[in-house]
């Protein structure tokens, strides 16, 4: 395990390194976007001209969601989005905060509540989210490489909650602490049938020492960051890197004591001055679980980043495992010309390991597609994102707000 881990821990560096020697000079897009709110000015008031400026970073969105994922179905909600800088726009990132509610046609439904917020010059920086909900997963056992027989749907109501404080230590690095309290209860394993017919879930629960119906993992965050990124969630240029130790405590509240590190690195190039919208996006995320144990819904694998687009091209907990790795690499670009709809392309890769002999790395599986993407507000570059995910024996529409990554 340590040998997987620090190989991928020095590969990490390396990449970073290597990326961050790379970094270019602020790009300005000199070719003027029109919006979804430009459309409609164009269509319903012809005698005012679309707004090509770039000076509102101050804005409030109430937008009807829809989206889909072959694991959940169809989601149909609400989203109300605020977006602030709170000091000077040259030194200060952009703050999000987001309110989204939905149901679905499997009915399941959640309620997110999530924050980035930057203070004067981006000295602090305070990162949450708190999430209530009912979902299922479709259940194909731990690790890859061999897709154990069957597939066990898994209904259960959670409550995930976690807060993150980052002090800046010189520019674009911080470091940061923080909580958090991961809640799993109503586990309905729908194929489980008394003592004939034990599931994935209850095997790995009774084996590690969880009860089957519903445990927690609460902990603490010790964080590292590097950000250079010219924009939180629509990046043209810049490198992203975050370190986080977490470790889960029994008098915390957890049911086992558990101690994981957490990898991630996000890259972009624009290839383009005059239409900074050409990027190279490349995408790295990974956990690996040091010592202890991990209740088997908060396995790491497809899905288990904040907005649940690892993996596209599978669905949700597809591949997991005590440990998880994961890299994408994605090609955006404009296709019309005033940037109202563009187009990307994406190929990724997932490993797992599991308790018995796959160890991490040994079998991969790939994933890639193709999606549109209708921008709604190009001030704070919010899109509307339709991707078509391929995956091995897999495939599916992937409906969301914002990149992927």
């Amino acid at each position: 395990m340590f040998r997987y881990f620090f190989s991928a821990l020095l590969l990490f560096i390396s990449i970073s390194c290597a990326l961050y020697a790379q970094e270019k000079p602020r790009l300005r897009d000199t070719v003027a976007q029109q919006d979804v709110n430009d459309i409609f000015k164009i269509l319903f008031k012809k005698n005012k001209k679309p707004d090509t400026t770039f000076k509102k970073a101050n804005s409030l969105a109430i937008l009807p969601s829809i989206g889909y994922t072959p694991s959940t179905g169809f989601m149909f909600g609400a989203d109300v989005s605020i977006t602030r800088i709170f000091g000077d726009p040259q030194k200060t990132t952009i703050s999000i905060f987001d309110a989204f509610a939905a149901v679905s046609t499997n009915q399941l439904a959640l309620v997110q509540l999530k924050h980035n917020v930057y203070s004067e010059g981006n000295k602090w920086y305070l990162e949450g989210s708190w999430e209530f909900g009912k979902t299922l997963v479709l259940d194909h056992g731990i690790g890859t490489g061999k897709d154990d027989p069957g597939i066990f749907p898994i209904k259960y109501t959670y409550a995930k909650l976690y807060e993150n404080i980052y002090r800046k230590i010189f520019d674009n690095f911080y470091a940061g602490a923080g909580v958090a309290f991961n809640y799993y209860t109503n586990i309905d394993d729908e194929r489980e049938n008394g003592a004939k017919s034990k599931t994935r879930n209850h095997f790995y629960s009774v084996k590690n020492g969880f009860p089957t119906y519903g445990y927690s993992a609460s902990g603490f965050l010790v964080n590292l960051q590097y950000d250079t990124r010219d924009q939180p969630f629509r990046p043209y240029k810049g490198i992203y890197i975050n370190l986080s130790f977490r470790s889960n405590k029994t008098w915390f509240g957890s049911d086992r004591d558990a101690n994981q590190i957490k990898t991630e690195l996000r890259k972009y190039w624009s290839l383009s001055k005059k239409n900074p919208e050409h990027v190279l996006a490349y995408w790295l995320w990974g956990s690996y679980l040091l010592n202890g144990a991990i209740p088997y819904l908060e396995l790491p694998g497809t899905g288990s980043d904040t907005y649940q687009r690892l993996g596209r091209g599978y669905t949700i907990s597809r591949f997991k495992g005590p440990s998880y790795f994961y890299n994408e690499l994605e090609y955006r670009f404009p296709i019309t010309a005033n940037k109202l709809i563009s187009g990307v392309t994406f190929f990724n890769m997932q490993t797992a390991n599991n308790q018995f002999r796959t160890p991490l790395f040994k079998y991969w599986e790939p994933g890639g597609g193709a999606g549109i993407r209708i921008l709604f507000n190009k001030h704070t570059r919010t899109n509307l994102c339709l991707d078509y995910g391929v995956g091995n024996g897999s495939n599916g529409f992937f409906l969301g707000l914002n990149e992927a990554f």
